[in-house]
C-alpha cells in the first residue's frame, strides 16, 4: 500500500512539473479567428502598396489635372465578417481579379473621393456632392473608368512579386450583396487616406481574401521586395514608364544670367534700364527642368519668337571652369 501511494505522489509531482513547463511554453491560438498573415506578410503588403500609392497619386494627379495624394494608413488581417460591418454604405465597390491568382479581391471607394472625381470627370471643379446617394448610370461608368486606371496601377506594382493581370469584373454599391469569401475566413484590409486638392479627403480600401494570396505569400516578405528592387527594368517596363511620362507637364526655364544690386537700386529700377549680367553674350545659358539645371543652350530667334537651342546636357565642372576663365 505504501509503494502505491509512492507511485501516486511521484505521478501528481511529475504532472505538475510538467504542467508548469507546459505552461510557460504554450501558445495561445485563436482557431475562430486564425493569424493567417504573418507580420512579415503585412509589412510586405504595406511595402508594395506604400510604392502603388505614390504611383497613383501621380496618375491620377495627371488624368485630373488637379493635385490627388494617396497614402496608406493602415495593413490589418480580420475575418471577412468583421470586415464587411465595418465598412460603411452606400460605397462603390470594384471586384476584380488578378490573374492567374484565385479568386477575387474587393477596392472600395468612399463617396466623398468618388464624387469628387466623377465631378471633376464631368467638367466641374472636383467639388464633394453634400448628399450621401447611390451613383447615377452615367457616374457607374465613370467610376468604373477610374477603377480600371487604380487596377492597372496595382498591376504594375505587383509585377515586382508575380506578374499578374487585372481584371474588373462587377462595380456594386455595397458590400453585402457581395460574397467573395466566408464569414470566417481571413482577409487582408489595407486602407488608404486620399486627400484631393488639398480640402477634400476621404478613404478607399482594397480587401485581399486569404485564398487570392496563399500560393504567393513565400513571396511576400521584406527580403525579397528588397532583392526584386534591384532587377532592371526591360525594355517593355521601360516604354510603359515613358508613356506614363509623356503626359506629365514640367516647368521649363532659361537662365540669362545673375547680378547684385541693392534693394534701393531694384525698387528704383523703371521700363528702359539696363542690368548688366555676370555672363558674356557668347556664353551658353542654363536651362532649367523643375528647378534643376539639365541643359546648356544658345539663344535665338524663330519666325520672330525668342527661343534657345539645346547644346549639350548640363557639366558643373564645365560651368565651374567657364567662370573660372
Amino acid at each position: 500500500m505504501t509503494g502505491n501511494n509512492e507511485l501516486i505522489n511521484n505521478s501528481i509531482a511529475n504532472h505538475e512539473e510538467y504542467d508548469g513547463e507546459e505552461h510557460k511554453s504554450y501558445k495561445l491560438y485563436n482557431f475562430r479567428r486564425p493569424d493567417k498573415f504573418s507580420k512579415d506578410n503585412l509589412r510586405a503588403l504595406r511595402d508594395i502598396h506604400r510604392e502603388f500609392s505614390k504611383a497613383i497619386s501621380l496618375i491620377l494627379s495627371g488624368y485630373l489635372r488637379m493635385r490627388v495624394e494617396i497614402e496608406i494608413v493602415s495593413v490589418d488581417q480580420l475575418t471577412y465578417e468583421e470586415f464587411i460591418r465595418s465598412m460603411p454604405s452606400p460605397i462603390s465597390v470594384g471586384v476584380f481579379e488578378f490573374e492567374p491568382l484565385t479568386g477575387q479581391i474587393l477596392l472600395g471607394i468612399s463617396f466623398e473621393v468618388l464624387s469628387c472625381i466623377v465631378n471633376r470627370m464631368l467638367g466641374g471643379v472636383g467639388t464633394i456632392d453634400p448628399q450621401t446617394r447611390e451613383l447615377t448610370d452615367i457616374e457607374k461608368a465613370l467610376a468604373k473608368k477610374v477603377i480600371n486606371i487604380i487596377i492597372q496601377s496595382l498591376e504594375d506594382s505587383w509585377n515586382t512579386i508575380i506578374p499578374v493581370t487585372g481584371k474588373l469584373m462587377s462595380l456594386d454599391d455595397n458590400y453585402q450583396s457581395i460574397q467573395v469569401a466566408t464569414a470566417g475566413e481571413i482577409v487582408a484590409l489595407l486602407t488608404f487616406e486620399v486627400q484631393i486638392a488639398g480640402k477634400h479627403y476621404g478613404l478607399f480600401s482594397i480587401c485581399f481574401p486569404y485564398p487570392v494570396l496563399e500560393t504567393v505569400l513565400g513571396h511576400l516578405s521584406t527580403q525579397h521586395i528588397f532583392q526584386t528592387k534591384g532587377l532592371i527594368a526591360s525594355n517593355e517596363e521601360r516604354m510603359k514608364m515613358i508613356t506614363k511620362l509623356n503626359s506629365s507637364n514640367v516647368d521649363l526655364r532659361v537662365q540669362f544670367g545673375s547680378c547684385s544690386i541693392t534693394l534701393d537700386d531694384f525698387l528704383q529700377l523703371t521700363e528702359g534700364d539696363i542690368i548688366k549680367l555676370d555672363n558674356k553674350v557668347s556664353d551658353d545659358l542654363i536651362v532649367k527642368v523643375n528647378g534643376e539645371k539639365k541643359f546648356f543652350a544658345r539663344p535665338g530667334t524663330i519666325k520672330d519668337n525668342i527661343c534657345v537651342k539645346i547644346t549639350e546636357v548640363y557639366d558643373e565642372m564645365h560651368e565651374l571652369l567657364r567662370n573660372y576663365f
